[in-house]
């Protein structure tokens, strides 16, 4: 696996050895455009009308079409399961759910339509609870181990969210919202998670059609082998399809058991099952880099928000 200089400059796992900035995803490129000709080009004659085409015309033109329909939301007026996302409640996927099981009214009374618009005086309820639309809240944390992805625990375990009570003190507003991790991390993999109330973000950022780009630095209990090095980068057959691997390198000259991998899938516990499948047990899994976020500058267990600029890109740039 030995790489050039230039090579090794533009590899994605860089960062197991020096620190890379939070936010790494690159600006759109401008759309090149091709020179136009300086020569006009000749247009082509008209046919000529005949007063058959002209009979035709004139009947078509008497025939009212059908109105267009109507795209997007207005400035009045917003899709329902829109209002819910931003709202915090759920995913636009979810509320569509809720919505359908009857569970939103829209000034009292039951709405189960698919693309319901709402307009700003109306009033939306959840289980008959007032539901409005709250601050957008981003937060960034550095996962630890023994800590579960979840919002609560039957079992009265530390939660991500127990990790970011202080949070709640610095935002504004007598209202706090409901925030919730994006994604899932087990309770022993470590590193960058995503913790928001925007539920239309969360849906685009685990989405499987979104493919978001994921690094994670993998200890072994044991070297990895050259043939199971290129199973993995071929693809390891699962019980639920084929897991495949963007890029896979050694990270550690001395130890053949650390080893860093690149994925898009959203598939439960994919790394540690494709390494599980070839005999080997993940010791330490770390994820250092999830949709251009990076754990940089954030010590284990602490957290931050998310800059606007590093909002503005996870929004309007090709997330990956």
């Amino acid at each position: 696996m030995a790489k050039s200089k230039s090579d090794s400059s533009k590899s994605p796992f860089e960062k197991f050895y020096k620190k890379k900035p939070a936010a790494e995803i690159a600006p759109e490129q401008p759309v090149k455009r091709t020179a136009k000709s300086a020569v006009p080009a000749k247009k082509k004659a008209a046919a000529p009308t005949t007063s058959l085409d002209s009979k035709i015309q004139k009947r078509l033109s008497k025939i009212k079409g059908p109105e267009p329909v109507e795209q997007g939301d207005t400035p009045d007026t917003m899709r329902l399961n829109k209002f819910m996302a931003h709202a915090g409640i759920a995913s636009r996927r979810k509320a569509d759910e809720l919505i359908a099981d009857g569970k939103v009214k829209v000034n009292g009374i039951v709405v189960k339509e698919m693309g319901y618009r709402v307009k700003a005086t109306d009033k939306i309820t959840f289980d008959d609870k007032r539901i409005t639309p709250e601050k957008k809240v981003y937060i960034l944390i550095n996962k630890p181990k023994d800590c579960i992805t979840t919002t609560t625990d039957e079992k009265d375990r530390r939660t991500v969210l127990d990790l970011i009570r202080s949070a709640y003190d610095q935002i504004e507003g007598t209202k706090k919202p409901r925030l919730y991790p994006v994604g899932r991390l087990d309770r022993n993999t470590t590193g960058v998670l995503l913790i928001t109330n925007d539920g239309e973000l969360s849906q685009n950022l685990t989405h499987p059609s979104k493919e978001i780009k994921k690094i994670y630095h993998a200890v072994l209990d044991k070297a990895l082998k050259p043939d199971d090095f290129d199973k993995i980068k071929h693809g390891v057959v699962l019980e639920d399809g084929i897991a495949e691997v963007t890029d896979l390198q050694y990270t550690n000259p001395k130890n053949r058991g650390e080893v860093g991998l690149e994925i898009h899938s959203g598939k439960n516990r994919i790394v540690r099952r494709i390494f599980e499948s070839l005999g080997y047990e993940v010791i330490k899994l770390d994820r250092v880099y999830f949709g251009g976020l990076t754990k940089k500058d954030v010590p284990r267990g602490r957290w931050r928000f998310l800059s606007e600029e590093e909002v503005r890109r996870l929004k309007h740039f090709k997330i990956g």
